[in-house]
């Protein structure tokens, strides 16, 4: 049979837990931060409590992050979010926050509870991903369909047009014929002997 978790043994799952995490009351202020959360951002509980934390979100990530947190809280609706937090050496690292609504035994709202964990490399990664896929597209839209023996190129409407036709289309490219001296000399044998 189970034994039930003692309050030491709670208190210890939340504060060594590998996640960051946070508790707000039901007026928004935050009101407990775990040691993992205070390790990451260098700061005191005292710092980061009502709305100190957010003294270390990014300011371009700042206005979204409050806008889904005060959205969310109104509602009282689960919430996930990513923004840039700063770290204890000041580097900003990417967060994931999740934040869930919580019930006294009675069921009345006391505030929200929410995990964080950094997702830093996970997003460099999608990001890294996400340009090579552009790069071969861009690659690959480079690319012209050319014929391998009238060297005519076949079009975005897929109808096959001179080379000199689809490149003035495509471009400011203007032409003006000529003929090279290989060319001169097979026409001018051509025309010798037909004579």
């Amino acid at each position: 049979m189970k034994e039930e978790l003692t309050r030491e043994e709670y208190k210890l799952l939340v504060e060594k837990a590998p996640i960051m995490i946070w508790r707000s009351t039901v007026t928004m202020e935050c009101d407990y931060f775990n040691e993992i959360w205070l390790a990451f951002t260098g700061r005191s509980m005292e710092q980061e409590m009502g709305n100190g934390w957010a003294e270390g979100v990014h300011p371009e990530d700042l206005d979204s992050c409050l806008k889904i947190y005060t959205d969310h809280f109104a509602r009282r609706e689960v919430f996930e979010m990513e923004y840039r937090l700063r770290r204890f050496d000041g580097v900003y690292r990417w967060i994931f926050d999740r934040g869930v609504p919580y019930s006294d035994s009675a069921g009345g709202f006391k505030g929200y509870i929410g995990s964080c964990i950094d997702v830093t490399e996970r997003k460099e990664a999608r990001e890294a991903l996400k340009k090579a896929q552009e790069a071969e597209i861009k690659q690959l839209l480079d690319l012209l369909p050319i014929c391998a023996y009238c060297k005519k190129i076949r079009n975005d409407r897929n109808y096959w047009e001179q080379m000199e036709s689809y490149i003035s289309n495509h471009s400011n490219v203007l032409f003006s014929h000529g003929i090279c001296p290989e060319c001169e000399a097979k026409v001018m044998a051509e025309l010798e002997s037909s004579k």
